[in-house]
């Protein structure tokens, strides 16, 4: 006589079973729901408030006032909007050498040769010391009376220059003191990178006769590829989110030639003079859409090439 089996109802109900089943699936789900939850609350929903704010005249405290595009056609016409998306560019471009020169340090570390591990710990000094204490380091290197710049200067013999206190150099001043950091920034990238180059793809270019540059342009670089993506948008968002180095070193001055985007939002919103939500906002979301123009263009960049191999 033959017993009739009965089916596994708590597998097809969701119990036990299914939870064993499915283990593999849920237990990274369960993992990341955590970080995308704190994603969603605190970077893409307040993305998407700050383009709400900006068609409101709003002080942060009483009943905004819908105004429509009023914020924008102001920002068109407002002069230290535009100093101040200026000195963006200004940091756009010259940031971009800390990657040649992260890249050039880093293949220089990645050598064999005597004492090369103190080499490595002062070349990643920068990286670990805070934004506030580069700042005010640089701020006494540029001092006029006693910084180290003016005498070096005046020990051969050249008059002493006034760096933050000049509005055609002081820009530059602070451009450089951000620099520091981030080349040791790059340089930890490429270093890690050189860490996973192909051995073997470097010794079959050697027996082929590649070496020096044409070694570096046609064998290392391209495997160094997801190393540069990283050092590109991180150096973007660091060159348009400026505002520690500024905030220390000039607060925006001399007569206001050291703006950013990001300390003119802070300006206009926050400061004691300001109050100006909507504004503020309005600021935001254009350093917003410049920001992600650029990270678009090296992420379809980045899309093409991975497609075309």
């Amino acid at each position: 006589m033959t017993t009739a089996t009965l089916p596994d109802t708590h597998a097809d109900s969701g119990g036990p079973g299914f939870l064993r089943r499915h283990r593999m699936t849920l237990a990274p789900l369960l993992f990341l729901a955590p970080g995308v939850l704190f994603f969603l609350v605190y970077v893409i929903f307040p993305i998407f408030q700050s383009f709400q704010v900006s068609f409101y005249r709003w002080d942060g405290l009483g009943q905004p006032e819908f105004i429509g595009l009023q914020n924008y056609q102001e920002l068109a016409t407002d002069r230290a909007f535009e100093v101040s998306l200026w000195n963006n560019m200004k940091w756009l471009v010259l940031y971009l050498l800390a990657i040649p020169g992260g890249l050039f340090i880093a293949l220089f570390l990645n050598q064999t040769v005597a004492g090369i591990r103190i080499y490595k710990s002062l070349f990643f000094f920068p990286f670990v010391i805070s934004q506030v204490v580069v700042g005010l380091v640089f701020t006494w290197f540029y001092d006029p009376t006693f910084g180290l710049l003016n005498t070096l200067l005046e020990s051969i013999g050249l008059p002493a220059i006034n760096v933050l206190g000049d509005p055609t150099l002081a820009t530059y001043g602070i451009i450089a003191a951000g620099l520091w950091p981030q080349i040791a920034y790059c340089m930890i990238l490429y270093l890690t990178g050189l860490n996973a180059v192909d051995p073997e793809q470097i010794e079959a270019a050697r027996l082929d006769g590649a070496k020096g540059l044409r070694m570096l342009w046609h064998v290392i670089l391209p495997q160094l590829r997801p190393a540069t993506f990283i050092a590109f948008v991180v150096t973007i968002i660091g060159a348009l989110r400026s505002f520690d180095l500024i905030s220390i070193m000039t607060n925006g001055g001399p007569f206001g030639s050291t703006r950013v985007l990001s300390f003119y939002m802070f300006e206009k919103a926050l400061s004691e003079y300001g109050f100006r939500m909507g504004y503020g906002a309005a600021i935001a979301v254009v350093l917003f859409l410049i920001m992600l123009c650029f990270i678009a263009y090296f992420l379809w960049s980045m899309w093409r090439q991975e497609r075309g191999r």
